[in-house]
């Protein structure tokens, strides 16, 4: 699977939304893996929920694929948009992000949660462990939903919107 940064090298800005988006999803990913290090009984998945829940609709927002934004685009851009959504299947791309649909997105690393979830428990090697799963798993499910939008914007054609301004 080609790398993100990678599908969107032929692209200055597009290439810059990447990186945006990455540090986002980094800052995030140890976020969790703090909270996944910590042996308390569901906070690291309340936590994940939580990071999943603001990180993807800023994603899809750095992309001009938030709901807001797609309703403003003109009819033949939306309907674009919305056959390359439907072509790559995701969940989360145009959506309001709801708690189920953060679940089920999860849902495809679920595996990986369940080891984490045992691991925690063995003293300091086991929360090493967890917290490097719980990190590993919010880095994989950020890194395709970028890809998704990626391939959403390519594939429709759509023009990228202007970066919000930074406040200082």
């Amino acid at each position: 699977m080609a790398a993100t940064l990678q599908l969107a090298e032929h692209n200055p800005e597009l290439a810059a939304r990447v990186r945006y988006c990455r540090r986002l999803l980094n800052r995030r990913a140890l976020v969790a893996a703090a909270a996944s290090a910590v042996p308390v009984p569901g906070l690291d998945w309340a936590v994940d929920a939580a990071l999943l829940s603001k990180l993807v609709p800023e994603i899809n927002r750095q992309f001009g694929l938030s709901p807001e934004q797609l309703d403003q685009l003109p009819h033949h851009k939306r309907e674009q948009a919305q056959k390359a959504i439907g072509a790559i299947g995701s969940m989360l791309v145009g959506k309001f992000i709801t708690r189920d649909l953060v679940l089920r997105f999860a849902g495809k690393v679920g595996m990986r949660m369940s080891a984490k979830q045992a691991a925690r428990y063995v003293p300091l090697a086991g929360q090493l462990v967890s917290a490097l799963v719980g990190y590993s798993a919010i880095r994989y499910l950020g890194e395709e939903h970028i890809r998704d939008c990626i391939a959403v914007v390519q594939s429709a054609h759509l023009a990228l919107p202007a970066p919000a301004l930074k406040a200082s």
